[in-house]
């Protein structure tokens, strides 16, 4: 094939991946319009809420009990509408209420935010043994960080959700990591939506540098921890 035929090919496929992405971006329009959207949002809303509390009660638990919080804060947000339409036509999904709760487990999110890493573990393990949580994936990027140093334990739960006339099973995700963790991903997420960025691959990998001393750092403050309980406990 000759280079300008080469060049028209892209150039006509690239138009109708365009056609196509405005075509299901008016889809989307429509449907966000309607009120069976606002429902659906509303419920991805109330499932974020029951996770919220179960996490919160679990805390308060252990901070009377056990005179422990393993949970700093918590965070939550729902996926904006634009945010849910760029990854419905990234995926190749249809534009429906059904495709998005079929293909999309991060429309409600929690973060979780832990001061140990072990305490990031035990979270997960106290809402997964939650009578009516069901896990359905999890993804632990703390064992198996990513490459650009990302570390978080990523679990997605189903949880149901009561409504006045129907019990609906929704999915929540939930991102668990330390406070030094939740640092470099926020200042990781700047940097990487800010466009026309200098010196972007050196950026990158003193990004990596950064994420893997806050990984060791996570480490040494997890044995100083354990080694002042085990003072404790031969004081006892």
């Amino acid at each position: 094939m000759k280079a300008d035929d080469a060049d028209r090919c892209c150039l006509a496929l690239k138009l109708r991946n365009n056609m196509i992405e405005d075509n299901k971006s008016c889809m989307f329009e429509d449907l966000k319009s309607t009120k069976e959207y606002e429902i659906l949002m509303m419920r991805y809303d109330s499932a974020i809420r029951e996770v919220a509390t179960k996490l919160e009660i679990l805390n308060s638990e252990l901070s009377l009990v056990r005179d422990e919080s393993p949970i700093s804060s918590i965070q939550s947000r729902r996926k904006k509408d634009l945010s849910i339409l760029e990854k419905l036509i990234r995926q190749g999904n249809d534009i429906s209420l059904e495709s998005i709760e079929e293909n999309l487990n991060d429309v409600a999110g929690i973060r979780v935010i832990c001061s140990f890493v072990d305490d990031i573990y035990r979270v997960a393990r106290m809402l997964a043994r939650q009578d009516d949580i069901k896990v359905v994936m999890i993804k632990d990027y703390i064992k198996k960080p990513k490459p650009n140093g990302y570390r978080s334990y990523h679990m997605i739960v189903e949880i149901p959700v009561f409504f006045s006339n129907e019990k609906r099973p929704m999915r929540v995700e939930v991102q668990i990591r330390t406070v030094a963790m939740n640092f470099w991903a926020s200042l990781e997420h700047q940097i990487k939506y800010k466009h026309n960025v200098k010196e972007a691959e050196k950026i990158g990998r003193d990004l990596k540098d950064c994420a893997d001393t806050i990984a060791n750092t996570d480490l040494r403050m997890q044995k100083i921890r354990e080694a002042l309980k085990g003072d404790l406990e031969s004081s006892e």
